[in-house]
């Protein structure tokens, strides 16, 4: 599959590239995103390398993952905010993961390229899916909310269904359907 860009009249979201390197690295060093994304920790530049050439590239050339760098379309720096992806696309569904940089946070950044993704990933003249799977670590508010935002229904707790780091771990998984408001459904919880 060819890279595709999305935009609204505030973001940018391309595929990350080296030029992106160092600001995955900064990005990743976060303890936030540690507590939360499956990465490497400590992160180191290499781990930035081996995700654009494992991860990113392959991904979308054999259509089966396709990851976006969040960007302010008006900065000519282009300085990543965010990373946010459909990840195991097939059979008419996806699974949405994404993070946000420190820098960029408490702005509406996520909210508004998550519905920028799942554009893409609903329509007929994009991936047509017929489903988008979230799921985060149970305790991990900031992407329940954003998941709550776009109108993912919170299907429950499974018990140690995700390992990071080798230690299983709890999750919420929610889903969004293609024909669902893209609003909020349900009430917000008591966090």
């Amino acid at each position: 599959m060819e890279p595709l860009d999305l935009r609204d009249d505030r973001l940018l979201l391309s595929p990350p590239t080296e030029a992106d390197l160092d600001d995955i690295t900064e990005a990743c060093q976060d303890p936030q995103i540690a507590a939360w994304v499956t990465i490497p920790a400590p992160y180191a530049r290499s781990d930035g390398e081996g995700f654009l050439r494992q991860a990113v590239v392959p991904g979308w050339a054999s259509g089966s993952s396709l990851t976006w760098a969040v960007r302010e379309a008006d900065d000519d720096d282009g300085r990543l905010l965010a990373m946010i992806g459909l990840d195991g696309i097939g059979d008419g569904s996806a699974e949405l993961g994404f993070w946000v940089a420190p820098w960029a946070r408490r702005r509406g950044v996520m909210t508004r390229a998550t519905a920028l993704v799942l554009q893409h990933a609903f329509a007929p003249d994009g991936l047509g899916l017929e489903r988008v799977l979230w799921q985060a670590y149970v305790g991990n508010w900031p992407s329940r909310r954003v998941a709550w935002r776009a109108g993912f229904r919170v299907e429950g707790t499974v018990r140690l269904h995700g390992v990071q780091r080798g230690v299983r771990r709890d999750m919420w998984v929610g889903t969004l359907l293609r024909g669902d408001p893209r609003e909020p459904v349900e009430p917000w919880p008591a966090d």
